[in-house]
């Protein structure tokens, strides 16, 4: 039996109530409110294309929808990419601005994150040109620069409650994935090593790189160490190097995706924040844990 999910953002944007049953009208199923006027469920609708005319009435309105099994909602496991989706911003951008070359950094970034770049050479070239920034400089862009992606929290601390395992895979760096992912509550975290020779980095990155197979393979390695079937995994990212386990997952989610991954992952949010993956698990309101 599927169910139709509708979200939005928390913060001032409004699901309202008229709007959801006028698709309940041309859709059929039992509406649930998951969260007053941010996030509902319309339980077996009887439309064969209901995503697709939900999405169409939905136009531009700040509104998502997806459809989803109501069997085995609920994941046992979450692996989740950091920058971008964890975290606003790319740490290695901001560590670019530190030495004023963000503009230049960046491009290769979003190169890479839409898939255009090898994630590894995209990686090094970038890498390269921080040479010579000194840790304290990282911390201090650490502790300045980088701000938490809204519903993050709630969402993994929500999670582990019900007994789910949580792991942060980026291809970004340890410095950063291992102190936010502590954070946000996550038991584990994977990222990329920056070598330092007397706290000056050296514009170099350890081997071996953490990349869109490590991810892929992180995900595998867990679901088979706990005896978890793949269907009862969810993997969320943003960027290309997250393709391939946001695939692989039994709830594969793309956030505020580039255009490559949204069009290809089965969930996909532009609007709404990190919560919204625990109404597309069928939580309500009254479960998530806000500490």
């Amino acid at each position: 039996m599927p169910t139709l999910v509708l979200t939005t953002n928390p913060n001032g944007h409004n699901l309202e109530t008229d709007f959801v049953q006028e698709i309940q009208a041309q859709i059929g199923g039992t509406i649930n409110w998951l969260h007053q006027s941010i996030a509902c469920e319309i339980i077996d609708p009887k439309s064969s294309d209901a995503l697709k005319i939900t999405r169409e009435m939905i136009g531009e309105k700040r509104v998502d929808a997806n459809i989803t099994p109501n069997e085995n909602r609920r994941k046992k496991l979450v692996i989740a990419d950091m920058d971008s989706t964890m975290i606003n911003e790319e740490c290695i951008d901001e560590l670019g601005a530190a030495l004023g070359i963000k503009e230049q950094i960046a491009d290769i970034t979003a190169r890479a994150m839409r898939g255009e770049l090898d994630f590894e050479e995209a990686l090094d070239a970038r890498v390269g040109l921080l040479k010579g920034l000194s840790l304290d400089t990282v911390k201090e862009v650490r502790r300045e620069h980088i701000t938490y992606a809204a519903g993050g929290r709630v969402l993994i601390q929500t999670m582990k409650a019900y007994g789910a395992y949580a792991a942060l895979v980026s291809g970004g760096f340890t410095l950063f994935a291992d102190y936010f992912g502590k954070r946000i509550g996550f038991d584990e975290a994977t990222a990329n090593i920056l070598e330092f020779e007397n706290d000056i980095l050296t514009g170099t990155v350890a081997r071996p790189i953490v990349d869109k197979s490590t991810k892929l393979e992180k995900l595998n390695a867990l679901a088979e160490a706990n005896e978890w079937d793949l269907s009862q995994t969810l993997a969320v990212g943003d960027g290309a190097n997250d393709l391939m386990m946001i695939q692989a997952a039994g709830m594969g989610v793309a956030i505020h995706a580039k255009p490559v991954v949204a069009e290809q992952a089965e969930y996909c949010f532009n609007h709404s924040d990190l919560s919204a993956l625990l109404y597309l698990q069928g939580y309500s309101e009254e479960h998530l844990v806000r500490s």
